[in-house]
Order: structure tokens, then sequence, then C-alpha cells
């Protein structure tokens, strides 16, 4: 007969693989929304007649939202509890999805757009700390384990499954299943969660979330990039100037909270953090190019090379998995041999790469093929890789203990920022570029990418020469 204490333990294992798969299906949908408008964003511009601004603002409008919101997110978890800021982010994320598959204007799917980051900052935080309150110290070791894997297979699942969706053109609808289809699966992560997730017994009312600060910081951004952006698309006029000028200001305000804020949302301690720092510019830096490259490689061989969408997520393939590669190369031990050597060598890659492709693009034009920039993007996607996995590993070798958990916010945030900046940034120098010939687009593109990057490389030394002994959770 089997013992009671067994069955519990089954029971208990079984409880614990079925929170792993709900809490790996959030993080897959964020990846893959994250990425599906890379592919998508010219069509969808085209049949809502939203221009060049609806493509900027796609990407960005999603990377702003969650960027922003990402370390208020974690903090809401703990003042109210994990669960129930779990169920209110995958019910909004699915309802935005839903809003954004069903939009009849560019205005609606914007703002949908905005609503699913937003929704996802408060999902996205909550699975790491169910794991850890949950988990034991062997299962959170196997799940941290498997993170790597589903979340490189849905950035490349995500720009992969749009360009079929698209021209499988399902009843008629286009590009809108890219998020319809998060009604079944944000469906299933619902009533998953409703079941399994454990109550939320131990939140803490007395956690000091700081609205104030992450409204600073939302009014920065969304005045930097909607200033950039118009600028970029309809001229440099009265509106562009003003509304960078007053994100420069509530920068100032931000940084002011953040001084005199008694509970900031980056750590004081850490601003004087050298290595972390520099860190956080390097990871600024090296994301926002290398998420714009990929926006305006996208554009490049939809409109320049009139490929179709499936036939452009299938080109950018090698480049994905090159970076996926790359991930688990560093994830594996490499970061913990090279520290930050890893995040040179991987810039540099990086760099390479890019100039091939411009070598490519300046010899042949429009009349490049597929096939031979395949080997330029497995490079490209090989040093991406090899840098973003390594950046915020390295960055956080000289924080302390108790500054881990802003740190990791802080990079975690930054992260998605850049990506917001580097797709609205490159995506308007593509275009500005764009009136002399797409080719000439694609040129000026890469040496603004190939510069940047370079800029950064000497940014690294300054970094901690070393990833933390013990991975910071």
């Amino acid at each position: 007969m089997t013992e009671p204490s067994t069955v519990t333990t089954r029971r208990s294992s079984r409880l614990m693989w079925a929170i792993l798969g709900l809490v790996l299906l959030a993080d897959a949908l964020d990846v893959i929304d994250a990425t599906v408008t890379n592919i998508a964003a010219p069509t969808i511009a085209r049949e809502l007649h939203g221009g060049e601004s609806l493509i900027k603002w796609l990407g960005t409008a999603y990377m702003l939202a969650m960027g922003v919101l990402l370390v208020v997110g974690g903090r809401l978890g703990d003042k109210f509890g994990q669960r129930r800021l779990f169920l209110i982010g995958m019910s909004g994320f699915t309802l935005a999805s839903a809003v954004a598959g069903l939009s009849p204007d560019p205005a609606l799917l914007i703002a949908a757009r905005v609503a699913q980051g937003a929704f996802g900052a408060l999902l996205i935080p909550q699975g790491m700390a169910i794991m850890t309150k949950a988990f034991s110290r062997d299962m959170l070791a196997t799940a941290f384990g498997l993170f790597g894997p589903v979340l490189g297979l849905s950035s490349v699942g995500g720009p992969v499954l749009a360009g079929f969706l698209i021209s499988a053109d399902l009843f008629g609808l286009s590009w809108r299943p890219i998020f319809l289809i998060n009604i079944i699966l944000g469906g299933v992560g619902l009533i998953m969660a409703v079941k399994i997730l454990p109550r939320d017994d131990d939140a803490d009312r007395s956690t000091v979330v700081d609205g104030w600060a992450s409204g600073m910081l939302g009014a920065t951004m969304l005045g930097l990039l909607y200033g950039l952006i118009e600028g970029s698309t309809n001229g440099w006029g009265v509106i562009p100037i003003v509304s960078i000028v007053v994100g420069v200001l509530f920068f100032a305000a931000f940084a002011y909270r953040q001084r005199t804020a008694t509970q900031p949302l980056i750590k004081p301690s850490l601003m004087k953090n050298r290595g972390f720092t520099s860190g956080l510019l390097v990871c600024l830096v090296a994301v926002a190019a290398g998420t714009g490259l990929l926006f305006v490689l996208s554009l490049f061989l939809q409109e320049g090379l009139h490929a179709s969408p499936r036939d452009t997520s299938l080109g950018l393939v090698p480049l994905t998995l090159g970076l996926v590669a790359a991930g688990f190369a560093a994830m594996g031990g490499l970061v913990a041999k090279l520290g930050r050597r890893l995040v040179f060598i991987g810039l540099t890659v990086d760099l390479v790469g890019c100039g091939w492709v411009l070598v490519l693009v300046a010899y042949s034009g429009t009349n490049v093929s597929l096939w031979t920039l395949a080997p330029a993007f497995f490079v490209i996607g090989i040093g991406i890789g090899l840098s973003f996995a390594t950046i915020p590993v390295v960055a956080l070798g000289d924080a302390k203990p108790d500054e881990a958990g802003s740190a990791s916010g802080s990079l975690s945030s930054i992260q998605q920022l850049a990506s917001a900046i580097g797709s609205a940034a490159i995506t308007s120098i593509f275009f500005k570029a764009a009136t002399s010939g797409l080719a000439h687009a694609m040129k000026v593109s890469l040496i603004v990418v190939l510069a940047v990057t370079a800029l950064s490389l000497p940014v690294v030394a300054l970094m901690p020469r070393k990833a933390p002994s013990e991975p910071h959770q």
C-alpha cells in the first residue's frame, strides 16, 4: 500500500510542475508578443493606413509600458500578493490582446499595445517570486534551467509564428490572429492560475510602492520617444521639440525623487557603484542598438527585398538560432569563466556581423538574397546572444546581496526601455534615409548601429571583472 507521505510528495511534485508550466507560459507570451510585430508591422501599417508612425510605435508602445512598470509590478506583488497580481496581469493581458486583434484603427491598436505591456509588467515579476516561495531547492534549479530554452524558442517562434499566420490569412483575418491567439493561450493560463497558484497568505501591505517615481519615469520616456517619433516622421516643429523638453524635465524630477524618496525604485548605493552603472549604460546602448537592428532588418527584407512575411521570418531564423545558441553557451559556463571579457567578445562579434551585412548591401543593394545574408545574420545572432545574456549577469558582479533585487529589477527595466528606444530611434533613421532608396536606408542604419555599439566597448572595461559567484535571485 502506498504511504500517505509518498502520495503527498507526488501531488506536490505534480503541482510544482504545473506551476512551472504556467509561469513559462506567461513568460513565453511576453517574449512572443514583444517580437511578433517585428514581422507584422509593415502588413499592419499597410492595412490600417497607419504609415511610418504606426510601424515605429507598434513595438515601442509595448516595451515602453513594460519597462516603466516592471519594477512597480514586482513591488505590487509583494504588497498585495503574487497570486492576485498574476491573475490581474493575465486577465488584462488577454483582454488587451483581444482589443489589439480587433482594432479598426491605429490609435486603438497602439492603446491596446500599451495595455498589453502594462499588464505584462504586472504579470511577469510574479512568476519568479511564486516559484521561489513554493519550490524546493532542486525544483528551483530545474526551473531556472528550463527558462533559457523555452524563452529562446519563444524568441524564435514569435516572428516565425507571425510570418506563417499572416501568410495563411486565416478566415481572411490577415495579421489579426497574431494577437487573437492570446485569447486561447491567456484563457488557458487564467484557468490554470485560479486552480493551482498558492493563496496570498504572506503579502506585506506595508511594502512601499513609489508611484510618483514610476509616473515621472513614464512621462520622461513618453516625452522623449513621442518627440523623436513625431519629429522624424512629420518634421521638427514645435510639438516634438516641446515633447522632448518635457521629457528632459520629468527626468530631472525623477532623478531628484530618487535622491529624496525613502523607498526609491533604484537603491542610491547602486548608482554610486561604478561597475553596476557601467553595466547599466552598456545594457542601454547594446540592447537599443541590437533591438533597433532586428526591427530594420525585418523592414529591409520585406520592403527592400520584397520578401513575404513568411519568407522574412524564415530569413531571420539563422540570426535567432545564433542568438539562442550563444545565449545557452554564455549561461552554460562561459560567463562564469570570462566575465566582462565575454561581453567584449559578444559586442565585437556583433560588429563583425553588422559589417558583413553592410558590405553585402553596399555591393548588391536590394538584389542581395536571403541565402547570401544567412551566414552574416548567424554571426550577428551569436554576437547579440553572447552580449545580451552576459551584460545583466556581469553587471551584478559588485552588487551587495541586499542590493540584488533592486539591481535585477533595474536591469530588466532598462532592457525593456532600451528596446523601446532602439526600435523607435533606428526605425526613424531608416525611414528618414529611405527617401534615397531602401539600400541606402539599410546602409545608414547599419553604420549608426556599428558606431553606437563601438562606442560602448570602452565602457565594458569599467564593468565588474566577474559575474557574481552565486546567482542573485
